[in-house]
């Protein structure tokens, strides 16, 4: 995963921070963190991002939006959220959700697995 760059999508500082960690010691660089939707769509379309970790519900706003941006650019990403996996929209539902709380093992092969998939 050396030199991976991975858009984090998370507005919980906590667990951004964590998510953050867990990316740079696997030698990925991370995009943001972003907090907000509006300022994940920037750092999308001015960053070359090659995956994503999307928080279902960023600051009450669904993640969705950043989610068609990164479909469009045919980005894989996985979802990293406190809901339920049923709660992912139908649409969505073919990609890897990751309820909180995990383990690094568990994340870091959800990215591996879903940069495979792609």
């Amino acid at each position: 995963m050396k030199g991976l760059r991975v858009l984090v999508v998370e507005d919980q500082a906590p667990i951004a921070l964590q998510l953050e960690d867990m990316l740079v010691e696997s030698e990925c660089e991370v995009v943001g963190p972003a907090s907000r939707v509006g300022q994940a769509l920037r750092l999308l379309s001015d960053n070359t991002v090659d995956a994503a970790v999307l928080d279902l519900n960023v600051a009450g706003e669904l993640v969705y939006p950043v989610a068609d941006a990164l479909e469009a650019r045919g980005l894989p990403y996985v979802f990293a959220t406190g809901y339920d996996p049923s709660d992912v929209a139908g649409r969505y539902g073919h990609h890897r959700v990751l309820q909180k709380p995990f383990s690094r093992r568990v994340f870091l092969q959800a990215i591996r697995d879903t940069i495979r998939q792609d």
